[in-house]
């Protein structure tokens, strides 16, 4: 088959399976990009993700994955949502989940759709071939801007001046000579409404991230409490965080999930605090089952849940709040940001009462450290 025609079919079959565009790129990295990476990593911006440096050299060069690689075919999938995701905000008594993590686990979704890609372009060239979602080192971003299938915006996220920035990808490396495409140029011209909206400070500069002061990160990668400085920043996002692409004005041109099992669940449809706060882990697992907040556990996402409450001004929490205050499951999360997430809410007579009763006979060091601060700042 000639190249032109694999490439056509290729296409023809992305769109058939719900990837809404394709793209084709070299299996190296331009400079740039692998310098970016490199300042990422040695400004500590990773934060707790240690497998971002610790296979850096492999993130650089696609071809460490696999020496035979050629060509990289990258996709992309719409998720968009119906509405915009920055109304929740203004729902304290709810959680905001991510608009991505609303529905089936996307690496499942799109991995399925990128092997039926793969095996018909073996069946049609006999190419050999390796697929890719965001579970190995390599730099999907750079490598779809390469491909031209859209930039990395200021907020270093891809955007699409056709489909805007709600889109999962997905990379097939091959055996195949396929002539690359041209790298799409970046068009954030002048505008910064990403970088603006940012509700922790995430970003030091534009197209500079500091994972480390990202809700995305501080609610779903972060392992220890939420820092003490970005506890009320958070609002009532409890995981993930869509600000920064919700607001990008190329938006206006996104398209909504086609794919079904990309829509929200019940579950995760921003749910009511009051509810999450009763999940002990039997009922987190079943509830989250076969969506990416399954794979954050139940002390992480009650940390989160309990840092909305303290921020949703909503006396009504309170009785679940100090139940948590017991919680054995991880008293280093759980029981710490319960401890914050109360005092926020409580009267002066509720959290003296709360300190003399649990904080002065408090055994653990790290919880003795939440009380602590809680009075030190609202005796």
């Amino acid at each position: 088959m000639k190249q032109s025609k694999i490439k056509q079919s290729l296409y023809q079959k992305a769109i058939e399976e719900g990837f809404a565009t394709i793209g084709i790129s070299k299996p190296d990295l331009n400079p740039r990009n692998q310098s970016a990476f490199r300042n990422f990593i040695a400004a500590g911006h990773q934060g707790d993700m240690g497998w971002l440096a610790d296979k850096a050299d492999r993130r650089q060069d696609p071809k460490t994955l696999w020496g035979e690689t050629k060509s990289i075919i990258m996709l992309k999938m719409n998720y968009g949502p119906e509405e915009n995701p920055l109304k929740a905000l203004e729902e304290k008594q709810r959680g905001v989940i991510s608009v991505y993590a609303k529905g089936k686990d996307y690496h499942d979704v799109v991995k399925k759709k990128l092997k039926k890609i793969a095996r018909w372009l073996v069946a049609e060239t006999g190419a050999e071939l390796k697929v890719f979602v965001d579970t190995a080192p390599v730099m999907e971003k750079p490598l779809a801007m390469q491909a031209g299938i859209g930039w990395q915006g200021k907020h270093t996220n891809l955007v699409s001046r056709q489909l805007g920035s709600w889109t999962f990808l997905g990379a097939i490396f091959t055996n195949l000579e396929l002539t690359p495409d041209e790298e799409e140029q970046d068009h954030c011209g002048n505008c910064q409404k990403c970088l603006d909206i940012c509700p922790t400070n995430a970003f030091p500069s534009p197209y500079k991230l500091d994972a480390t002061r990202c809700i995305s990160y501080l609610t779903i990668e972060h392992k220890g409490p939420i820092p003490q400085q970005l506890r009320q920043a958070m609002g009532n996002r409890i995981y993930g965080c869509d600000d920064c692409l919700a607001i990008c004005p190329w938006n206006k041109f996104a398209q909504q999930a086609t794919e079904q099992k990309l829509h929200p669940k019940a579950a995760t449809d921003n749910p009511n605090l009051k509810d999450l706060l009763k999940l002990d882990d039997a009922a987190f697992r079943e509830l989250f089952q076969g969506t990416p907040i399954k794979r954050t556990g139940r002390d992480r996402f009650l940390r989160n849940c309990l840092i909305a409450a303290g921020n949703s001004k909503e006396p009504r929490l309170k009785p679940q709040i100090l139940h948590l205050l017991k919680d054995k499951e991880e008293p280093s999360l759980v029981r710490g940001a319960a401890i914050w997430a109360f005092r926020q809410l409580a009267s002066t007579s509720e959290w003296q009462q709360c300190y003399k009763d649990h904080g002065q006979t408090e055994t653990c060091p790290e919880i003795q450290a939440e009380w602590q601060h809680a009075h030190d700042q609202h005796p």
